[in-house]
């Protein structure tokens, strides 16, 4: 594999914006794919994603703007899909372009919801990529503070380490340092438990609990994502690792954090659609938790928290009652 390689961005959104800005700080040209026309026009001549971080000034030269899939995919050695999972299997549906020879990378905090699969494992098994092929980006890391130029960690897996670290090197900078990882399911499944976990934070500050019930609620998230990891992926791994802790933290605790911006609506009263539509942004946690619970019927970890966000959001429970049963379940 080329130790210079070419990248591609998959996506518009925030995360998108700041993987992009990250690669520009170190590469010559890199190429970004977001299907919103306006937004990329605005992007050539502004020089700023009108949608999201739009304090982020790029240097145009160095982007290949591009609102085809195929032409940012054909351009790249490494690709990086940061989009919602729910609209991931939508916009792979327009390639025709191979993905076989190309190294996927996924900035992606979610379930797969056509086959309930983390992102790696979807594409290892839909596009029969190898798993030394696949990686994953994770934090604790928030976009927002990627734009503010803030001291900000991220974790790096592959299940080939000399590529984890050449994508570590690419993100790396002044404010971003890049560690590497050889855990590629434990971290994916953590960076989609953490946005579950988030939504029950908000529901929590919504019912008018405080902070002392939200450090008991993210002392158990953190056992339980432990339990339900080791169910679906057992290997030796640190449960306390930033990858898996400090992620859980720094989404359940932030102002920056959309999960728990849509579980405080949830736990203020407002409907699941109501939420949805006020907010601009998808809250991935959503659709994680659908799949987390049904994945976990197979698996049977004990598993409150999730179990109690799913009452509220698909079975359509009085989120005040669950959580009064809820705080009977923790310790």
């Amino acid at each position: 594999m080329n130790k210079n390689p070419k990248f591609a961005v998959i996506g518009g959104g925030s995360w998108a914006t700041a993987i992009a800005k990250m690669l520009c700080e170190n590469q010559t040209e890199i190429a970004w794919y977001m299907r919103n026309v306006y937004a990329l026009e605005h992007l050539k001549h502004q020089k700023h994603n009108p949608n999201y971080l739009s304090s982020v000034e790029f240097d145009i030269k160095k982007l290949r703007l591009t609102n085809d899939i195929n032409e940012a995919v054909a351009f790249a050695d490494y690709v990086i899909f940061a989009i919602p999972s729910a609209f991931l299997s939508g916009e792979l549906e327009k390639l025709t372009e191979s993905l076989k020879d190309k190294v996927i990378f996924s900035a992606i905090k979610g379930i797969v919801p056509e086959t309930s699969l983390i992102v790696g494992e979807h594409f290892h098994k839909k596009y029969d990529i190898p798993y030394e092929n696949i990686g994953v980006i994770t934090g604790p890391c928030h976009a927002e503070e990627v734009a503010l130029e803030r001291l900000s960690y991220l974790t790096i897996a592959c299940g080939d380490l000399e590529k984890a670290k050449i994508m570590a090197t690419n993100l790396s900078g002044d404010y971003i340092k890049a560690k590497t990882s050889d855990d590629i399911i434990g971290t994916e499944y953590a960076a989609m438990l953490k946005n579950i976990y988030a939504i029950a934070a908000g529901i929590a500050h919504g019912l008018g609990y405080g902070d002392n019930f939200q450090s008991v609620l993210m002392s158990n998230g953190i056992r339980e994502m432990k339990k339900f990891i080791r169910k679906v992926h057992k290997m030796k791994r640190n449960i306390n690792d930033s990858a898996y802790l400090g992620d859980l933290l720094v989404t359940g605790y932030s102002v920056f954090s959309r999960n728990r911006m849509f579980g405080n609506m949830i736990g203020k009263g407002y409907t699941v659609k109501s939420a949805q539509m006020e907010m601009s942004m998808v809250a991935e946690g959503y659709y994680a938790t659908n799949s987390a619970y049904k994945l976990n019927q197979e698996y049977g970890a004990k598993t409150p928290i999730i179990d109690a966000v799913y009452q509220i959001l698909y079975e359509g429970k009085d989120a005040k009652k669950v959580f009064a049963k809820l705080t009977d379940k923790l310790d």
